[in-house]
């Protein structure tokens, strides 16, 4: 059960997007979560906003009081201090409500899903364009984080969507991004 908080709020920084500072600040997060097996902490963005579709500039962290304390003592944060202020470990508010806090993922590009499909199925174009057609592209309108990955070093958006708001919360763990379908954080 989630029963603790901190806030990192990002610093005004005339030379860095807020955007990019996030994608590099949640990055380190991801790096340090799956480096320490950590499936015990969740993320928020109680900024978040469809219009203006954005993350805002902060992220909590949700978890136990000790789990907390453990992450925040690594050194994760190591060369983002300059951009990055930390809050204080505190109790989640009694009159809080729960949500959940997921990644999105969209079909947003025809023509690399028929490249794709080329390539596994060894089809023409015109036979990937037939099975693919330009309606399942889709346009998501959520807010996203810019993120490489690990494992490709490829770039992508990690679109983050969230769940309607509950009155109990569920238990359970998260993904190594802090990330789950079912797994509540307290949303306030």
């Amino acid at each position: 059960m989630t029963t603790h908080y901190i806030d990192l709020t990002l610093a005004p920084d005339p030379e860095v997007s807020p955007p990019h500072l996030l994608g590099a600040l949640y990055e380190r997060l991801h790096m340090a979560m799956v480096q320490h097996r950590i499936e015990s902490v969740g993320v928020s963005f109680p900024q978040y906003s469809l219009a203006p579709r954005t993350l805002g500039h902060r992220l909590r962290l949700h978890g136990q009081a000790a789990v907390l304390e453990r992450l925040m003592a690594e050194n994760w944060l190591k060369g983002a201090r300059d951009h990055v202020r930390a809050g204080t470990i505190a109790h989640v508010p009694a009159v809080a409500t729960h949500r959940t806090v997921q990644r999105r993922q969209f079909k947003t590009n025809v023509e690399r899903l028929r490249r794709r499909r080329m390539r596994r199925k060894g089809e023409s174009a015109e036979q990937a364009a037939q099975a693919i057609p330009a309606s399942v592209e889709r346009r998501p309108n959520l807010p996203y984080v810019w993120i490489r990955s690990r494992s490709s070093g490829q770039p992508f958006c990690l679109f983050i969507g969230m769940g309607p708001l509950q009155s109990e919360p569920v238990p359970g763990t998260y993904n190594s991004y802090g990330l789950s379908g079912t797994t509540t954080i307290p949303w306030f």
